[in-house]
């Protein structure tokens, strides 16, 4: 009777061994796409964790990011992208002629979207849901004299498409703080005339 019950507790543990290392087989390969992402995605943009907030995880994932640049105007866009198993991050940074009310009027009034707003210094930033923004002077380097007068700027604008990791508050700040990094990748890719120290980052979103 011993014998039978010493082997039946093996036998229990030999199943819980087998499912535990089922369980973290299943994790290796079927949820830890964003991890294999190098660790500033989007072309050094943003910082790995910060696609891991805001994306669940996936068995693969993959990203792009580049600068491109108009020649007629002189003005650049940074691109950026994230896919984890068909939820996207995704968004873009373009210079322009933007002023910050222009800016700030285009999204105050995207309807239901509760716009919130933080500022550190010149920089600013609005959080809806689903979508967040970036507005900061910027002049890019090849700018025509004679356009010194105008507004330059620099808008960046993230959005998600699919799921998300988090939702409400949390989605929106994850999605200010992946706006905020591009910002700064773009600002400095760009070269943009204007000498600027950011803050590591901006205010948080407060609760109602």
């Amino acid at each position: 009777m011993q014998a039978e019950t010493k082997k039946s507790l093996i036998v229990v543990a030999v199943c819980i061994a087998l499912t535990g290392g089922g369980f973290f087989g299943y994790q290796q390969i079927f949820t830890k796409g964003i991890d294999r992402l190098p660790a500033k995605p989007g072309a050094g943009a943003v910082d790995r964790s910060i696609v891991a907030d805001a994306l669940p995880a996936a068995r693969t994932a993959d990203e792009r990011g580049k600068i491109t640049t108009t020649s007629a105007s002189n003005q650049f866009t940074f691109w950026c992208y994230v896919n984890a198993g068909g939820s996207i991050v995704s968004g873009e940074a373009e210079s322009g002629f933007a002023t910050e009310e222009v800016w700030r009027q285009a999204y105050q009034e995207k309807r239901g979207r509760d716009p919130v707003s933080v500022s550190a210094g010149d920089v600013k930033a609005i959080a809806l849901s689903g979508l967040a923004t970036v507005f900061v002077p910027c002049t890019p380097p090849r700018q025509a004299d004679h356009t010194a007068t105008r507004t330059h700027s620099l808008t960046t604008e993230m959005r998600t498409i699919g799921e998300s990791r988090v939702q409400g508050i949390a989605l929106r700040q994850v999605l200010m703080d992946f706006a905020y990094q591009l910002t700064k990748h773009a600002y400095k890719t760009g070269e943009c005339k204007e000498a600027r120290e950011f803050p590591d980052e901006l205010p948080r979103i407060k609760a109602d």
